[in-house]
């Protein structure tokens, strides 16, 4: 049974060695960007010109990522046919995307960044077909490796476009074509990729199964895309001339209120995985397992989360002055980020089933709650009120996930911890954005509250890992 957990383990690190450093560097680049690019609303719009790119990446590529991943841990198919099928499945996408060129123009901000924007699409789908092959493989090591190059040629392109050629959003979005393009390359030649590409490969029977795997999940993305990236396009657009200030302003502001939140993020990526790989191979005793790592997940977010509320004002310092405003964002993006790390783990069942209509049917109700809360929060409260629509639409995928996916796995989502830790970081948002008198205190008192109270669940992982050695799994 520990054997398992042992993998877990194992494999989180690895993945942990791949994320850590780009998304450290995404930590410490946002603050390098807000310098580099001076203005707060040149940060604006290229955090609307990479949103348009979140959104055209699911088309192109059909969602086939989804379906790489699951088919290819399914020992039954042919490696090479799944290979085979997700690079010809990704160049029809673009094929398609390139006769659409007339309508995508209409794009706020696509005409000026068009070319550019079709080779990040492109560059970036194949770079995931890569890595995403590699991993059902189960190569973490080399999935790792890559993770550590392609955050140090990000880092050294990001320097010499914004700082060298000062190019602003066209010298970050070459940034990350370059060292997308290089991390593609470097996977296929070093995992002998070539020797799965044959076009005799292709199989009919097997890619009308993955598209029926993976195009529900192109609505799904989307429907993430509206709750989470559209956001900056609801605040561009109806929060332009609040406190006399442009939409674009509002934008750079939310944009680097997501930075701290990121930390969260990091932590569920490189969960999710390794999580993915064990939800999938895993089958004895898979709902007891799911249950103890569902417990283990909740306890080390919130207390997570707790910590990001309660430093957010001081860490804003990092950031030219201009942006520090940035902070009142961050208390419910963090939360918002927090229930959709949770309602990734909860996709991993629909993952193992096959299931991902209901993937999709969940996401899209989130995506018409973010939309329709969106426009009654913003007039009254402002930007800060696309903070509270996300965590609201986040909070009502968990709650249609945790009752449809009991038909399907019936797991213990320890119901009473995730309300009064949802209720505890409640109250911490509550008292930050009010600056209420000592809030400082009372928001340090509430945070070891709830680290205490998790503590328990998190000291349960040493008991789960096999730690003496020679002990059989």
């Amino acid at each position: 049974m520990d054997g398992k957990y042992k993998k877990l383990a194992g494999n989180t690190l690895l993945f942990a060695l791949s994320n850590f450093s780009s998304k450290l560097l995404s930590l410490f680049l946002q603050p390098y960007i807000t310098h580099a690019m001076g203005q707060v609303e040149e940060v604006g719009i290229t955090k609307l010109v990479t949103n348009i790119g979140s959104l055209l990446i699911p088309l192109v590529s059909m969602g086939v990522s989804f379906a790489i991943i699951r088919f290819g841990l399914d020992r039954l198919n042919d490696k090479r046919d799944v290979f085979t099928n997700g690079l010809v499945t990704i160049l029809l996408g673009f094929f398609i995307m390139v006769g659409f060129y007339p309508l995508l123009r209409r794009i706020p901000l696509f005409g000026a960044y068009a070319v550019l924007l079709y080779l990040h699409v492109l560059v970036s789908c194949l770079r995931t077909l890569c890595t995403q092959f590699v991993r059902s493989r189960q190569l973490n090591r080399l999935v790792a490796l890559d993770g550590v190059l392609c955050s140090a040629t990000n880092l050294g392109f990001m320097i010499l476009f914004l700082s060298g050629f000062h190019m602003g959003a066209e010298g970050y979005l070459l940034a990350l074509i370059c060292s997308d393009f290089l991390s593609a390359l470097f996977v296929f030649l070093t995992a002998g990729l070539r020797r799965y590409l044959k076009p005799r490969h292709f199989n009919r029977t097997l890619w009308k199964a993955m598209m029926a795997y993976a195009l529900p999940m192109i609505p799904a993305q989307i429907s993430f895309w509206v709750i989470n990236a559209s956001d900056l396009f609801f605040v561009k657009t109806m929060c332009d001339g609040f406190k006399g200030q442009a939409g674009t302003y509002w934008t750079g502001l939310l944009g680097v209120g997501y930075f701290l939140p990121t930390i969260l993020t990091v932590l569920g990526t490189i969960f999710y995985e390794a999580w993915q790989l064990s939800a999938v191979t895993e089958e004895k005793g898979r709902e007891r397992f799911f249950s103890r790592v569902f417990n283990i997940y909740q306890s080390l977010l919130f207390c997570c989360c707790a910590g990001i509320i309660l430093l957010c004002r001081p860490l804003m310092f990092i950031f030219k002055a201009s942006f520090f405003d940035a902070w009142q964002f961050v208390p419910m993006l963090t939360l918002a980020t927090l229930f959709n790390c949770l309602n990734q783990f909860l996709n991993s069942i629909y993952m193992v089933e096959k299931r991902s209509t209901l993937s999709l049917y969940t996401m899209m109700a989130g995506a018409v709650a973010n939309c329709v809360l969106n426009f009654l929060f913003i007039p009254p409260f402002g930007p800060l009120g696309v903070t509270l629509a996300s965590f609201l639409s986040y909070l009502v995928v968990f709650l249609l996930r945790a009752a449809n996916t009991r038909s399907l796995m019936r797991i213990d989502l320890v119901p009473g911890r995730l309300i009064l830790n949802s209720t505890l970081v409640l109250f911490e948002i509550t008292l930050m954005l009010m600056q209420s008198s000592h809030w400082a205190v009372w928001c340090t008192a509430i945070t070891v509250i709830l680290c205490l109270f998790n503590l328990p669940a998190l000291l349960g992982i040493l008991k789960l890992l096999p730690l003496r050695r020679g002990r059989k799994a």
